[in-house]
């Protein structure tokens, strides 16, 4: 599993054997700082049981070891058209 910006991931034992105590982590993003096979490094968010944010955080875990509680959300489909940008007009500046 290649977590993505915003999962919500269980980490336990199972990803790293730091997670004695499992926490609850909110994904900023993966870093592709070199690893071993199948170590990854995740930035993100430490969270309490009410899903808040409590420290930021640079963890190295196993992907396969990741529980996804919550998926990101979908990227919402523009409904509104982009609106165009009119060209600037530049004229020739007089010096002197």
């Amino acid at each position: 599993m290649l977590p993505r910006s915003g999962d919500v991931l269980h980490v336990t034992r199972a990803a790293s054997v730091q997670f004695l105590k499992p926490i609850m982590f909110r994904v900023i993003r993966v870093l592709d700082w070199p690893t071993y096979d199948g170590w990854m490094w995740l930035e993100g968010y430490e969270l309490n049981a009410a899903g808040d944010a409590v420290s930021r955080r640079s963890i190295y875990v196993q992907a396969a070891g990741l529980r996804q509680l919550r998926a990101a959300a979908q990227p919402r489909q523009r409904t509104v058209p982009v609106r165009q940008r009119r060209p600037v007009v530049r004229t020739p500046a007089r010096v002197g």
